[in-house]
């Protein structure tokens, strides 16, 4: 890793080729960008062994600075986990290209023909923590969406960042794109942070990834606009009417299958005629599988459990730890998401369809679930082949961020000699 003597003009200057390269990658085929993608996954794979080695440099700096189980898990790539990567990569190269796709078209009394067609953003900042596959995933759907990148991965995962974005550079520039599509910003030093925040002339939006304290610190301070990927307070109502064999097989799968990513279940709310039957076997299970039950109320007099503190309602654990609580219905699960839900994920766990549509009616989550596990709030999942995130704000992208979702749109006018009268 180098030190740069000047962060502003080191930044000026990764702005300056990024606000070029978008220019040429607007106007990309569809086919040169399949091609980029399909030489990335290839690189990627190709060099497997090296990103594995940068890899095991990141996990011992992970270790000195004494990262968490599930913050460590974020962080391992092993040969399984990049083959998720290059998949990830081929999926969005299989994609349709959202550039220059009709989203309306009507004719005016006046002779004019109007259509509505997506284009891309320009120069997208992506600022994230941890998880070094962000840096492939987020460089492929920009490079999908016809927008160049400037990444900004977190200080553990520098070492695998680096490694990976090589790989993107190598299919891009073998596609005849520019190398400067993708960029790695090449220092830990905070400072690049706070500069991309303020880069108005050459960033057109930030896309923050990561905890609490890096989606506030960029909500903050940021002038560029933010596609805001909160915390993941994730929720499951467990109703009166919920199947008991899907609910354990949800709830075990929703809170222990990954428990650091931001789709992991961090609140059970159970109701109150369910705690005697579904709820005491869902606890236990969580128990017997190493959970740490924070239990509030009747919940609290369950062996093995521990009493809640108000603390551990709206709280993002990444652990094997969950929140439990009783309340009265629906309408106190509904209450209790408002206060303390981030609008990420929550789901309801019923056979009642009338309250399945009031969850849905009355919550305004990103995503909102019915007997399914929140570990499938993922772009993958919803047929995207990969995420830039998982937008909780209400303005131009809500839920999985993928390509489309990277794009604005213009308005291409067609007269005939037209007068305005």
């Amino acid at each position: 890793m180098k030190d740069f003597e000047s962060i502003p003009a080191l930044m000026a200057d990764i702005g300056a080729r990024a606000k070029a390269a978008s220019s040429a990658l607007a106007s990309a085929s569809a086919e040169r960008k399949h091609a980029a993608l399909i030489g990335a996954a290839e690189a990627v794979w190709k060099t497997r062994d090296a990103i594995i080695e940068a890899n095991k440099l990141d996990l011992e700096f992970g270790r000195e600075k004494g990262l968490s189980d599930a913050m460590m898990d974020r962080l391992m790539l092993d040969e399984a986990r990049i083959q998720g990567i290059v998949d990830g990569l081929r999926a969005v190269a299989e994609q349709a290209d959202p550039v220059g796709e009709e989203l309306a078209q009507w004719d005016m009394p006046s002779g004019l023909n109007i259509r509505r067609v997506r284009t891309p953003l320009g120069v997208i900042g992506v600022i994230y923590e941890s998880r070094p596959n962000v840096t492939a995933d987020a460089g492929a759907l920009c490079l999908k969406s016809g927008n160049a990148v400037i990444l900004r991965g977190g200080s553990e995962s520098f070492h695998s960042s680096s490694a990976i974005h090589a790989a993107m550079v190598d299919g891009a520039v073998k596609a005849g794109l520019p190398a400067d599509s993708i960029q790695l910003v090449p220092t830990r030093d905070r400072a690049a942070v706070q500069e991309m925040l303020t880069m108005t002339d050459t960033i057109d939006v930030i896309v923050p990834r990561g905890g609490k304290g890096l989606v506030g610190l960029v909500q903050r301070e940021a002038r560029v606009p933010v596609f805001a990927h909160l915390e993941g307070i994730v929720h499951i109502y467990i109703d009166a009417a919920a199947d008991p064999v899907k609910t354990l097989d949800v709830v075990l799968n929703a809170k222990t299958r990954r428990t650091g990513i931001c789709g992991s279940a961090e609140c059970l709310l159970i109701h109150k005629n369910a705690v005697g039957t579904i709820g005491q076997g869902i606890i236990r299970a969580l128990i017997d599988a190493g959970v740490d039950v924070r239990a509030d109320g009747a919940l609290a007099e369950i062996e093995g459990t521990t009493q809640a503190t108000a603390q551990d309602f709206g709280h993002e654990f990444l652990d094997m730890i969950i929140a439990a609580k009783v309340v009265d219905d629906v309408d106190g699960a509904i209450a209790h998401i408002r206060e303390f839900g981030s609008n990420h994920t929550d789901c309801v766990m019923t056979e009642d369809d009338a309250v399945a549509a009031k969850f849905f009616a009355e919550l305004d989550s990103a995503i909102l679930m019915r007997n399914a596990s929140t570990q499938f709030a993922d772009g993958g999942e919803f047929g995207m082949g990969a995420e830039i995130g998982i937008a909780t704000g209400k303005m131009h992208a809500r839920g999985p961020v993928g390509a489309a979702q990277l794009t604005s749109f213009k308005y291409l006018v067609v007269g005939d000699g037209s007068v305005r009268s």
